[in-house]
């Protein structure tokens, strides 16, 4: 029996991007069908052209044979052993620690050493702590972050990459030399020196400004990052650091927002670079991911609060307030709404069927 070619991951283009409708799902993907058909029809050929079976086999491995095919493995089971990718992918899994957190902590080691031995005093705390009488919250949650801190911490994070990479590897569709993003004659001295935090936040504050993407969209720009990195053995450079972060930022718009931003759009706000480039170095960076755009809640979460962690590390303040009585009571009402949704939620995955599976709507979230 042959199999159907798969459909080429450029097919279906639209207006200057390479996925443009890649920004409109973020729901669990559709079942394929059609593939599982295939499966199950193998799966009982096998079954069926392996009787009368041999006496010497045993019954526990026919049972395991005639399994085979019946149910698809996730893409992120498939990648590689459960051991070397706890190890090598925290973007794909909640239990491996970020790679941003643990190139940040020499710095801070360093830092808290050197404070010690010229007995340098902490100064004035400026964090606000609650008491029995008052509350302080900031306005950032996992949910709803805060766009100009969350903003602070991810370029913060990309800094600690550039400064404590291993190496200068890259690949030439993200070397600004080759492919630059600008029409103005770049210094070949600009590439010898790692960026400092604040043109790296200037950068993708423009960005983000200009294309008003939200700050969850900044925590999924990092998961990509930090997924680039690790499947395709590269290291974020001088010459690579603007060009990877704006496809990670390109691809995580997509996947992310329901009002994607095309790629001639970026052209509007960059506007040196052709759509051209946009649409390979997309195809690039989602090839190198091998269109793995998955991200569980779990590694959302995770990536949220180790970025929190990192700001506390730095001194990255966020903005505290007393809890007023008008506050609890939005916090009140928000937790109350969201559990309500979880309950729609359970009550819809037991009652969904193969029969009724096409006419039902639910609202998309690319967190699963």
């Amino acid at each position: 029996m042959e199999t159907a070619p798969c459909p080429a991951p450029g097919a279906g283009q639209g207006r200057g991007g390479a996925l443009p409708k890649l920004g409109g799902r973020k729901g669990p993907a559709e079942t394929n069908y059609e593939s599982e058909t295939c499966e199950a029809a193998a799966g009982d050929a096998v079954a069926v052209g392996g009787a009368p079976a041999p006496a010497a086999v045993e019954t526990s491995e026919l049972d395991l044979g005639a399994g085979e095919g019946h149910h698809l493995q996730h893409i992120s089971d498939r990648e590689m052993p459960e051991d070397l990718a706890l190890e090598s992918n925290p973007s794909d899994h909640p239990r491996a620690s970020t790679i941003f957190l643990s190139k940040s902590q020499t710095d801070v080691r360093e830092k808290r050493k050197s404070n010690h031995l010229n007995h340098v005093s902490p100064g004035q705390l400026t964090k606000k702590y609650s008491s029995c009488s008052t509350i302080f919250l900031d306005d950032s949650t996992v949910s709803q972050p805060n766009l100009r801190t969350t903003i602070k911490c991810v370029t913060l994070a990309i800094y600690y990459h550039i400064k404590n990479r291993d190496a200068n590897r890259s690949l030439d569709i993200f070397d600004e030399r080759s492919h630059p993003l600008t029409r103005e004659k770049v210094p070949e001295e600009y590439f010898k020196h790692d960026p400092e935090h604040k043109f790296i936040y200037r950068f993708v504050r423009t960005l983000f400004s200009a294309a008003q993407l939200t700050a969850e969209c900044a925590i999924v720009t990092l998961v990509y990052l930090e997924r680039l990195l690790t499947y395709a053995e590269i290291d974020i450079c001088p010459t690579n650091w603007k060009r990877i972060v704006l496809g990670a930022i390109l691809l995580a718009s997509k996947v992310w927002d329901d009002q994607a931003v095309w790629n001639v759009d970026y052209c509007q706000i960059l506007k040196d670079i052709t759509v051209e480039d946009m649409n390979e170095m997309e195809r690039h960076f989602l090839e190198l991911l091998q269109f793995n755009i998955n991200v569980p809640a779990s590694v959302y979460a995770k990536y949220y609060f180790d970025l929190r962690s990192l700001a506390d590390d730095n001194n990255v303040n966020f903005l505290f307030a007393p809890l007023s009585k008008e506050r609890a009571q939005n916090l009140e009402a928000i937790s109350r709404l969201c559990e309500d949704k979880d309950l729609c939620k359970a009550a819809i995955r037991r009652s969904l069927s193969a029969d009724n599976f096409i006419g039902i709507q639910r609202s998309n979230a690319i967190l699963s």
